[in-house]
């Protein structure tokens, strides 16, 4: 048995089912293309459309080095020697062309003969009614009964759902030997002595609805290597964390930490964790992938903000987990060599997520130990759902996060409660977003009858969408509804839905706001109804929201429909620049950048996305420079329905979460933009004019947002600021061009006339001070002033009394002044010899603070105070001499 590298077994393995005709085929990104999947979890993932007959290809027999990521058991990592989020699965596949005969007999002479693994140290397990796959083992291999396991369906039955493909697997095992033998024994499958190394499933049934079992057509093989677990064995090491894989980033990071591996048990699991984690930050940031509070966002944050926390085990209380992403990447950009071409961006984004957390981890971490001393003086063991969802939705730790730090100390968290707390909130988001939307114009008062009655509606046929190619069409009413309910006929001053067997109007989707218009009879002048918004209540279904100005509408009636054309060009100069900016946007600060939300009207466009950090005056400009030049390139805008998986084949990006179906519009902007989209758009980039950006702001925890105008919104806001400048310009007396000039002129003036000012104040403040001190009182042989004086600021109120203070040389001073915000300001002192006979301007203050509706204090020989109440000042001032 040779020892290698990780580098060196995954060479190995590639080059070995090349040499047995399979095509070796590149890690697929962490993000799948399959919108039903958060992340990639299996080397099959990537060749699922294959599996399943939902594309054609000619490959046939593939092998890859698949990057995964797997969360479900994240709790598990650092405490057992094999439990990774990040890692990577070796694999070989066969798409109906060979099967187990191959399948078996490779993978015992890749192990047998590449690797130099002793035949005597492995063992397989099979699916116990699988005796093809035992004859293979038993005859061909020649391996002995004893070593061929049969297990039941739980072990040995590989199934993609509760019906679909399926079929038999057969899984190789290595001796580890007797020291690693559990104390309750039990063999392969139970004891940890048996390693499982390699999974091969046999694809070859399709089970049914009532649970039988049908011979698929074409047979399949997909097996599954971890790398980790091999690499452990090849390198004699207890568990994969002392691998090449994992030990290099352990001593990193405990180097800086100042400790060393293997001599603390609790420090040696935050060094697990942490080497795991990192990987998987690293690997998801280079696909794309940002910190956000949903789908795959949170599942990169969840993993950051764990490790963060573990970091503080190890007395790290600042951010590190970015100087630890370039080992990372230098230990594996041999292999991905994109992850060294992205480091820069790999880095910023987790600095800048590793000092958002900073921020609140602290407290966070506080309160949940203030809520672990309640628990157990209540005599609890679990923390309630609506402090673990505060705990989240306030210092931003996930459920994850909480759960780890409460099960330190034996507690759990009642999570039904927080599921509820997360369901409760997710309903008041969509209600506040409704508020915003016109399809909040439809009443939930009798919501489930009228549903259930448009559902019946539909049945009849759902509603002929012509809005791509026409704004106008003859039509019949099929259905109104008024009041929630349905109705036969509508008249003047009516507000009432209309439901039409087919229509030009576009219904409010996708972030594209409902067309408007008119509808009028076919027969007569008698009907005019405005159409000012237009919804699909449900899918299928588009309901005009109308207001009858003249006649009567009824159900079968023909109306003409007519888009109002005007405001319809101006939505769709909005929508394909917003095509434009998220390929500009992709362009400038990279392909991690994807659409999280959008609004589309006629007056202007929003657009939000995922980035770390906040937009600089050199991007923007880029971005708004570079759609500006697709739009002077006049890009054709053409629109194609295709297949979804045709569709991602050709590179088109889709929405994680959106719904869609087997068929997809696909709209193309010459060769800078392919996205699915159902909105209606230009014919030409050229329609849309201009494009100008107006603001861009961050809008939540790695979420920004972009507000733009085009055409003639651009040309208004334009004139708007052309106006503005022309007024300052007339003001100034001089040519726009000049402003800046002007006003650098202005500003050295003004800056030239207070020095002049703060000059002459000075020599007048000397001449005052002289006239102020002939208001000098005498009590006990102790000089007092105290008086209400003329001063810009608190500054300017001290200077006066240091000036009086050196003239009288011994004695007290307090100044009042009335501000230019209508407030005031108290000033005390008392000169050094006076002070060391007990005389205190802080006490001084405190007493006549509260007269002026303020506070203040100092040292003994000078404070200060502020107040509100203008009117009182010379009532606070009178009452020093009653003081001293």
């Amino acid at each position: 048995m040779n020892c290698m590298t990780s580098n060196e077994i995954r060479e190995k393995f590639l080059k070995f089912f090349e040499s047995k005709g399979h095509k070796i085929t590149p890690s697929a990104s962490l993000v799948p293309s399959d919108p039903s999947i958060l992340l990639t979890i299996a080397g099959m993932v990537p060749f699922k459309p294959i599996f399943l007959g939902q594309v054609k290809s000619s490959l046939k027999r593939a092998v890859s080095s698949q990057k995964c990521i797997r969360t479900n058991d994240i709790e598990n990592v650092g405490k057992t020697a094999r439990h990774h989020t990040f890692f990577e699965m070796l694999g070989n596949f066969s798409f109906g062309d060979y099967f187990k005969e191959d399948a078996i007999k490779w993978a015992w002479e890749f192990f047998t003969k590449v690797i130099g693994f002793p035949e005597e140290k492995l063992w397989v397990s099979i699916f116990k009614d699988d005796d093809e796959s035992y004859d293979i083992w038993h005859n061909l291999i020649g391996l002995p009964e004893k070593k061929i396991v049969k297990l039941g369906e739980k072990d040995n039955f590989w199934k993609v759902g509760p019906t679909g493909p399926c079929g038999p697997c057969s899984e190789i095992y290595i001796d580890l030997g007797e020291k690693k033998a559990s104390k309750e024994g039990g063999g392969v499958g139970v004891d940890e002595r048996y390693l499982e190394l390699w999974n091969l499933v046999f694809m070859q049934y399709n089970r049914e609805e009532d649970g039988s079992l049908t011979p698929l057509p074409k047979k399949n093989i997909d097996t599954g290597l971890g790398l980790e677990r091999i690499a452990s064995v090849l390198q004699k090491v207890d568990t994969d964390f002392e691998t090449d894989l994992f030990l290099p980033i352990i001593e990193f990071v405990a180097q800086n930490a100042g400790i060393k591996y293997k001599e603390d048990q609790k420090k040696d699991l935050a060094l697990k964790v942490i080497a795991d984690h990192v990987r998987a930050l690293v690997f998801m940031v280079s696909d794309g992938i940002v910190p956000s509070n949903e789908g795959r966002g949170y599942v990169l944050r969840m993993l950051l903000r764990r490790a963060f926390r573990y970091g503080k085990v190890i007395n790290y209380n600042q951010p590190f987990l970015y100087e630890a992403a370039p080992l990372v990447i230098g230990l594996m950009k041999e292999v991905y060599p994109e992850t060294y071409n992205e480091e820069n961006r790999i880095c910023q984004v987790i600095l800048a997520e590793e000092k958002r957390f900073q921020e609140t981890l602290n407290i966070g971490i506080q309160l949940l130990n203030n809520k672990k001393e309640e628990l157990k003086q209540k005599n609890k063991d679990k923390l309630s759902g609506r402090d673990a969802f505060k705990l989240y939705d306030t210092y931003g730790f996930p459920l994850e996060l909480t759960r780890d730090i409460l099960e330190e100390d034996g507690f759990g968290i009642e999570e039904d409660d927080f599921k509820n707390e997360m369901k409760i909130q997710r309903e008041r988001s969509r209600i506040m977003r409704l508020k915003g939307t016109s399809s909040s114009k439809i009443s939930t008062k009798g919501e489930l009858s009228i549903k259930t009655r448009l559902e019946a509606l539909k049945e009849r046929g759902e509603t002929i969408f012509l809005g791509y190619d026409s704004v106008e069409t003859k039509c019949k009413v099929i259905a109104i509804t008024k009041d929630d309910k349905l109705v036969n006929e509508a008249a003047e001053g009516d507000k009432c839905e209309i439901f039409l067997e087919k229509t030009p109007f576009y219904a409010e989707k996708g972030g594209q706001m409902g067309d408007k218009g008119v509808m009028t009879s076919t027969s007569n002048n008698n009907l005019l109804v405005e159409i000012f918004d237009t919804q699909a209540p449900i899918e299928g279904l588009i309901a005009h929201f109308a207001e009858i100005s003249k006649g009567e509408i009824k159900v079968g009636q023909e109306v003409l429909a007519r888009v109002d054309s005007l405001q319809r060009k101006a939505i769709a100069r909005n929508h394909t620049a917003t095509h434009l900016l998220h390929g500009a946007l992709r362009d400038v600060l990279g392909e991690h950048v994807k659409q999280s939300g959008s609004e589309v009207n006629n007056h202007h466009l929003r657009f939000d996305f995922n980035h770390f950090a906040p937009l600089t005056v050199e991007e923007l400009e880029k971005i708004e420079n570079l759609v500006n030049e697709k739009i002077l390139d006049e890009l054709k805008v053409e629109t194609k329905i295709s297949t979804f998986d045709k569709a991602k084949e050709m590179g088109a990006i889709a929405l994680f979460g959106e719904k869609y179906g087997e068929q997809v519009r696909m709209v193309k902007i010459g060769e800078f933009s392919l996205e699915l989209c159902g909105g209606t758009h230009l014919n030409s980039t050229s329609n849309i004019g201009l494009f100008k950006i107006l603001n861009e702001e961050g809008i939540g925890s790695g979420i920004r947002r972009i507000e733009a105008v085009t055409g003639f919104g651009a040309l208004k806001y334009i004139k708007e600021k052309e106006g503005i400048i022309k007024e300052v310009s007339d003001k100034l007396q001089t040519i726009p061009s000049e402003i800046p000039l002007k006003i650098n002129q202005i500003i050295d003036d003004a800056n030239h006339m207070k020095k002049k000012i703060k000059i002459i104040r000075n020599k007048l403040a000397h001449y005052e001070v002289d006239k102020l001190l002939f208001e000098k009182k005498e009590i006990k042989g102790v000089n007092i002033i105290s008086l209400k004086v003329e001063a810009e600021d608190n500054n300017d109120l001290r200077n006066w009394g240091d000036l009086i203070k050196e003239k009288i040389k011994s004695g007290i001073v307090v100044l009042g002044t009335e501000l230019d915000n209508g407030k005031v300001a108290l000033l005390a002192m008392v000169s050094d010899d006076l002070a060391d006979k007990g005389y205190n301007a802080g006490n001084i203050i405190k007493d006549i603070a509260p007269i002026v509706g303020g506070k203040g204090g100092g040292k003994k020989t000078m404070a200060q105070a502020g107040g509100s109440k203008a009117d009182k000042l010379n009532q606070a001032l009178e009452k020093v001499y009653e003081i001293i």
